[in-house]
């Protein structure tokens, strides 16, 4: 099969390998862009694939919270231009859809209307994308949300508690920020190691076993080095055992002890959910 040069820069983008190494990937695997992708990954080569993909469209991610800040919704207002996303009119109308979802759970009946009356005015065209809701799952706790500087990423993060009185405290909020800021920045794909599906685990578990047999370790010496490998594997993926992105001598884990500590009750994530412009969403539930 003849391998094109999009073919070499899609695995590049998915892996972060180099040109030739993924050149030979893919004339080794016939093209076949997973079996190449394993192929990199059984050598060494590249990461674990990340579920995030890459943007494909303009426009903005907005966020409005409801009942106390208990519930949340993030919204997705696309766009052809960057010049249009930045304007004043389409941020209000993004901010003010975000705030009907989170209100109504949906967009209001009127809000395609709405929409075409703006493209009249601005000249392009302007299509609702996603939208999330996140409400706490408990007694007490709190939506904790964080939208990148240029609008391209939400994230929204279910902290739950016992105490309402710790979920009024400015330390559960900026808590909840700090989170959503290291959804944002890291990528998880889980809450914890329990939460990966199975499979996963073991797909991850046999590469790493065919890394150490290549290695030439002894099946003993392989075994450990694979339970190692997967530790780090964790520490990769799951939000609870990724060290904290403002400072890494501690876990995520170790940030809800320490601020439950604080506040006197027992601080957990019950899910989270990631949104980038043009990119499937991420969402993660305890």
């Amino acid at each position: 099969m003849n391998i094109t040069a999009q073919m070499v820069k899609e695995l590049r983008e998915k892996t972060g390998a180099g040109m030739m190494d993924c050149k030979k990937a893919l004339q080794a695997a016939d093209g076949d862009m997973d079996a190449a992708l394993t192929a990199l990954r059984e050598k060494g080569l590249a990461k674990a694939q990340k579920k995030a993909g890459r943007s494909t469209s303009e426009g903005l991610i907005t966020f409005a919270t409801q009942d106390g800040g208990t519930s949340g919704a993030l919204f997705e207002l696309k766009c052809e231009t960057d010049f249009v996303a930045r304007n004043d009119q389409f941020i209000s109308m993004a901010k003010d859809l975000a705030q009907e979802v989170a209100t109504n759970g949906e967009l209001p009946a009127n809000a395609d209307e709405e929409i075409k009356k703006f493209v009249g005015v601005i000249g392009e065209n302007i299509q609702p994308g996603r939208s999330e809701v996140l409400k706490v799952q408990a007694p007490a706790g709190l939506i904790g949300s964080y939208i990148h500087a240029n609008g391209k990423i939400g994230v929204m993060v279910e902290l739950r508690c016992t105490k309402s009185e710790a979920a009024q405290n400015q330390a559960m909020a900026d808590l909840g920020k700090n989170i959503a800021m290291q959804v944002a920045a890291v990528t998880p794909l889980s809450i914890s190691p329990d939460d990966l599906p199975q499979e996963n685990i073991e797909e991850e578990k046999a590469i790493f076993l065919k890394q150490a047999q290549d290695e030439g370790k002894p099946e003993h010496i392989a075994e450990k080095i694979v339970e190692g490998r997967i530790k780090k594997f964790y520490k990769e993926v799951c939000l609870l055992e990724q060290p904290y992105i403002k400072d890494d001598s501690k876990t995520i884990r170790d940030l809800l002890q320490e601020v439950g500590k604080e506040l006197g009750d027992e601080i957990t994530i019950g899910s989270f959910v990631r949104l980038g412009l043009g990119e499937d969403h991420e969402e993660e539930t305890e």
